[in-house]
């Protein structure tokens, strides 16, 4: 089996970490002492792999304790590490968590975005580096290691889903991931369906939560790729990569072809829950290389949870590895 390795794009990947590294260097020179050093962590931190997408405060600078100058130079830092797509997505969390909030209380910006910004060693050296934004709904995670990276685990939430009254009323985030799911359960044959569908019952959440290591142990296998017909296939296929257009976009292309090479008839799609709108449902897609889940059961299932693992790559494990070898 042969996988493309994530730098198999010399001239757009060195060209990416090297926007990183002046954008980080830009927001890092923009902060006085006190700001950087809540913003800079060691690389060996075991705060690196620890994560969450829940409320409540994180390890890092949060945008709420920058000015407005900073917070600038934080956002077009998480463009880059999302991409086109995966950034209008991931601004939208932001902005649908300031809707949530006026919702709440009545009252706009009750306390500022939390969304706390880290760097994890030294963007200027020579050894390994990463940056991550963590916050209610947003988890993205970069890696790098010399021209490479590594983008997952990349988590995106929404809190309402479907925003139902007040000014911004009809405003709906992760559309497309919960649309196509649908299709695809749709376009199935009774029979198919009775193998895709695994339960009547959708998790409460995504089923790896915030775990620092994916296991599919606990994912349910559903309808293959191999044993759907050709229209199915096409909507699994935009499916995934509609989750792929959370990374730059050539880095998205990589995860494609090396999930091609894998092997697309490896890949299998998982419901849960029913299939009305306004009842809790769940999806998976798992294949050798890659794990999506998709979780909207709370309120009223007006409240999405949605994650992209790497099997190979999540915290730029496979980068790591080859770094440590090679240089040890």
């Amino acid at each position: 089996m042969r996988f493309v390795v994530l730098d198999k794009e010399p001239s757009q990947s060195a060209h990416d970490v090297q926007e990183m590294r002046q954008a980080v260097r830009r927001f890092l020179g923009s902060l006085d002492t006190g700001r950087r050093s809540a913003a800079t962590a060691a690389f060996g931190s075991a705060e690196r792999t620890e994560w969450s997408y829940l409320p409540g405060p994180r390890p890092g600078l949060p945008l709420v304790e920058m000015t407005s100058g900073q917070q600038e130079l934080a956002l077009a830092l998480l463009d880059l590490g999302c991409g086109v797509t995966g950034a209008r997505t991931a601004r939208g969390v932001i902005e649908l968590e300031r809707v949530r909030r006026r919702l709440v209380t009545g009252v706009d910006e009750i306390d500022g975005d939390r969304y706390w910004f880290r760097v994890f060693g030294d963007p200027e050296g020579a050894g390994p580096w990463a940056w991550r934004v963590n916050g209610h709904h947003l988890a993205v995670h970069i890696t790098v290691v010399g021209d490479s990276i590594a983008v997952t685990p990349s988590f995106l939430g929404a809190e309402p889903a479907m925003v139902l009254s007040g000014p911004r009323r009809g405003l709906r985030l992760l559309a497309d991931e919960e649309e196509m799911g649908r299709a695809l359960l749709a376009d199935l044959a009774p029979h198919q369906r009775s193998i895709a569908i695994t339960g009547a019952v959708a998790p409460d959440d995504v089923l790896t939560r915030n775990d620092p290591v994916a296991e599919l142990d606990r994912i349910p296998r559903g309808l293959s790729y191999a044993d759907m017909p050709s229209p199915s296939r096409a909507l699994l296929e935009r499916l995934i990569r509609r989750y792929f257009d959370r990374a730059p976009g050539w880095y998205g292309e990589t995860c494609w072809q090396n999930a091609l090479d894998a092997g697309l008839d490896k890949v299998t799609f998982a419901w849960t829950g029913s299939d009305q709108r306004g009842q809790g449902h769940y999806y998976c897609v798992a294949g050798p290389t890659f794990l999506l889940e998709y979780d909207n059961t709370q309120d009223d299932a007006n409240h999405i949870h949605s994650v992209w693992r790497d099997l190979r790559a999540d915290w730029g494990e496979d980068l790591l590895a080859r770094h440590y070898a090679d240089h040890h």
